[in-house]
């Protein structure tokens, strides 16, 4: 048995404890970048707190899911500010654009020397500098991932800047800052950690510790998130979702994803339509292309014992069959009114562009089975 495992140096978990950032960040530096989203609303709490241990920062807001310009613009600024840290506060595009700008402070080049299937994906020569990693959604639990997803406007695409040198020194979850997430952005940030989980527990790159996380996270998630979906107000569910990103960002980061995030990177690139939506649109297709595929190539396939216990988490039944998970994810689907794929704008005659671009995708090494064009064509005419 062999394997590795990457993390972040420290994770800080509950309710309330944005309240320790002060000390945590003047263990990083003296002067941060503060990169938050447009709609970050306790922004003002996390520079109070700054404030109170006299550290300087600026302030960088990311309109949207972040570019290659926008991240430069970012890192650019950073390194006007000399800033010897940074802190990521908003949903996983802004924690991504965060580790993207901890890269760019401390290596040589841009940003395209460093990024895979566009660029030169060359490796990061020094560590970033120190990132906090603090989420106000509960989803890609990019606080704990290797890796920044930027979109590139002129391939129409998004790509990941990967390296260990851009982990987070610190994630720091408070289920607090979920509560203001609408319902439709609960619903699609949750799909997409329980897709993670799904796929990094599915892939036969899975090793014994992202098993039991996966499991863990799948739980959780499972219990909680029509509940946090129909009151987000509800601070126990809030609580179960955050720890389910948190896993899922661990899982996916050490054991990787399948072909729902194989199409998810190059969708959003070419529709510019939101990573967790896109991600939920996908799911109940590709898992049941994925079933079909493996029951035909071998019944005894291992794939399909995960499977089978997928279905057990999701239903509590111990004695679920392999179609019971299925069901219990369509059910889910219909319930947190996930959209068609028609609706992000996505049409047919896009579908051969989508798949070659696919094609390309780490994660589609990922998947538990090998699909062919004409599967993954299938897939996105289900999901439309």
């Amino acid at each position: 048995m062999n394997f590795e495992f990457f993390g972040s140096t420290q994770i800080v978990f509950g309710c309330g404890a944005l309240s320790q950032l002060g000390g945590m960040a003047k263990s990083c530096g003296k002067n941060a970048i503060v990169v938050t989203g447009s709609g970050s609303i306790n922004a003002l709490q996390l520079t109070d707190l700054l404030a109170d241990q006299g550290l300087s920062f600026t302030q960088f807001k990311v309109v949207g899911e972040p570019s290659i310009l926008v991240a430069t613009q970012a890192a650019s600024l950073a390194k006007e500010a000399n800033a010897d840290f940074v802190i990521g506060f908003g949903g996983g595009s802004v924690i991504d654009c965060a580790k993207a700008v901890s890269a760019m402070i401390t290596n040589p080049g841009t940003l395209l020397d460093y990024l895979e299937v566009v660029g030169k994906n060359q490796p990061l020569i020094r560590p970033g500098a120190p990132v906090i990693a603090i989420p106000t959604t509960a989803g890609t639990g990019s606080e704990v991932t290797r890796n920044s997803v930027l979109s590139v406007p002129g391939e129409k695409v998004k790509v990941s800047l990967r390296s260990v040198n851009i982990l987070p020194r610190i994630a720091l979850v408070d289920p607090y800052l979920t509560v203001t997430m609408p319902p439709s952005v609960t619903a699609s940030s949750g799909m997409d950690a329980f897709t993670q989980l799904l796929e990094s527990y599915l892939t036969p790159r899975a090793n014994i510790i992202t098993d039991q996380l996966s499991i863990v996270g799948l739980e959780h998630i499972a219990q909680s998130i029509l509940q946090a979906y129909q009151d987000g107000q509800d601070i126990k569910a809030r609580e179960d979702m955050s720890l389910g990103s948190l896993l899922s960002g661990m899982t996916l980061t050490n054991a990787g994803l399948g072909v729902v995030h194989g199409f998810a990177g190059p969708i959003g690139g070419l529709y510019n339509a939101p990573h967790g939506t896109i991600c939920a649109s996908l799911l109940v297709s590709s898992m049941k292309i994925n079933l079909s595929k493996l029951q035909k190539l071998d019944p005894h396939h291992p794939a399909l014992s995960r499977f089978i216990e997928v279905s057990r988490i999701l239903t509590g039944n111990k004695q679920a069959k392999v179609e019971d998970g299925l069901v219990w994810i369509t059910s889910l689907s219909k319930k947190l009114d996930i959209p068609r794929l028609s609706s992000l704008g996505i049409k047919k005659s896009d579908f051969d562009l989508i798949i070659e671009k696919s094609s390309r995708s780490s994660s589609m090494k990922g998947n538990p089975v090998q699909l062919s064009r004409e599967d993954l064509y299938q897939i996105l005419e289900d999901a439309l």
